[in-house]
């Protein structure tokens, strides 16, 4: 492992040690002694759809820039690649390894345009899901947000608005001719012959499943949430699962958490515990078949590369 590696990982261990530490040892141990199997099972289930619908909404965005890609193909890559992602910094290295296996005769650019747009697709339901939330919180959440809570919002907003016109202004005027390539791509993933409805669905679908999985965390953990927390608390932990400062998201997860968890009237020990079962639960759920599907694609190069 790279220097870079260690540190990642040194960085991670760190954080959540002294979340444990600050919250109690004492409640996350007694949190996971609540554990039992069947919550278990049904979020390792679901982290299995949630592989599924991110490889057909892989797949759809590939065929979308003309490249084929099978069903079954898609979803043993994406396995291997949401491993590969789960246990090295960055959490993009699995979507390298992807783009590398799917490249083409013509090249592996196209390959890549389709995994960056499908991640984008992705990344903009986790971002409109976490926006509407913070509208909701100061309506169903007012009692436990902190005094000024609500101007906060208004004044994230105001700058995400400032700088989302200032973007506007900067493509609009010296960026337009690099990104006008890429109009007929944008258009035939995301908008043409009906792109926006199975964009949104597959990506909603996918974003909810993962919200689901944290529910069955905290649920297992002892500490049910709040139908609330859907839209608010557990959108915003996931995104800090985008921050490429760790592996897999540990560490700013269980930070976030432990942080977020009180404003619904629970404690951060709670937080930390359903955070960290949720991260155990998304890798056990993919490592098996993630190293399965890895082993046989490198006995099978292996083989190529004797003959």
């Amino acid at each position: 492992m790279s220097a870079y590696g260690i540190l990642t990982v040194a960085f991670c261990v760190a954080i959540i040690a002294a979340l444990v530490t600050v919250v109690d040892p004492a409640d996350v141990v007694a949190a996971f002694e609540n554990v039992s199997l069947g919550p278990v099972l049904t979020g390792l289930a679901i982290v299995q759809l949630q592989v599924v619908l991110s490889a057909l909404r892989w797949r759809f965005t590939a065929d979308r820039l003309g490249q084929t890609i099978p069903a079954g193909l898609a979803i043993r890559e994406y396995y291997i690649a949401s491993f590969v992602n789960q246990i090295l910094p960055g959490g993009m290295a699995g979507d390298a390894i992807r783009a590398y296996r799917a490249r083409a005769e013509d090249g592996w650019k196209r390959p890549a345009a389709a995994i960056v747009l499908e991640r984008l697709s992705g990344q903009l339901a986790f971002f409109l899901l976490a926006g509407a939330g913070l509208f909701v919180w100061p309506l169903l959440l007012s009692e436990n947000l902190p005094p000024g809570f609500a101007g906060l919002v208004l004044i994230g907003v105001g700058i995400v608005v400032v700088i989302a016109s200032l973007g506007l202004i900067v493509a609009r005027t010296r960026l337009m001719a690099r990104f006008e390539n890429l109009k007929p791509d944008l258009a035939a993933v995301f908008w043409r012959r009906g792109a926006f409805a199975v964009q949104f669905g597959l990506s909603m679908f996918t974003v909810l499943s993962y919200i689901a999985v944290f529910m069955i965390a905290a649920y297992a953990t002892g500490a049910p949430l709040p139908a609330v927390a859907l839209i608010t608390v557990i959108p915003l932990c996931l995104m800090t699962m985008l921050i490429p400062a760790g592996i897999g998201g540990w560490g700013t997860r269980e930070a976030a958490a432990a942080a977020l968890w009180p404003l619904l009237g629970l404690t951060s020990a709670e937080g930390l515990s359903a955070s960290l079962l949720y991260g155990m639960l998304c890798l056990c759920g993919v490592a098996p078949q993630g190293l399965l599907f890895l082993a046989t694609a490198m006995t099978r190069r292996r083989g190529h590369a004797e003959r």
